[in-house]
């Protein structure tokens, strides 16, 4: 286990019991709300230190903000571009990908992430459908 430093273990602790993505800043809060007294720009550093160790993974959302969690399963999300609601995905057609990778360029990957952007179904109009649906079905 890699030597931490104990800001580094308060944000991974308050992450984990979170159990859900947080950013910086509302991370920031959190601590302060825990007593921990940690500056914002070390809440940086140490997401940073945390992600390229693998012990938190980071996400970039529509609005651009980035959220940080620790690493579970592979995350897969559909993204609306116009509502920004974020829909789970179970189904993952990376997996052999990254075996392949790994074994071919002894990279050592901690998670992936796939994502896709579109609009959900209650932002979609009949017309995108139609032809969002058109674009897809000709041979």
């Amino acid at each position: 286990m890699p030597r931490r430093t104990r800001s580094q273990t308060h944000i991974l602790k308050v992450i984990t019991t979170l159990g859900t993505p947080i950013s910086a800043q509302d991370l920031y809060r959190q601590l302060r709300d825990h007593q921990y007294r940690i500056g914002l720009a070390t809440v940086y550093r140490a997401l940073e230190a945390l992600k390229l160790e693998g012990a938190v993974q980071m996400r970039t959302l529509p609005t651009g903000e980035s959220v940080y969690s620790v690493p579970k399963e592979d995350r897969h999300h559909l993204t609306c571009l116009q509502c920004d609601r974020t829909i789970p995905v179970d189904e993952c057609p990376v997996h052999d990908l990254e075996k392949t990778l790994h074994r071919t360029h002894q990279f050592r990957i901690f998670y992936h992430t796939l994502e896709f952007f579109g609009l959900c179904p209650d932002c979609q109009s009949p017309d995108l459908t139609n032809v969002a649906t058109a674009d897809h079905c000709d041979p």
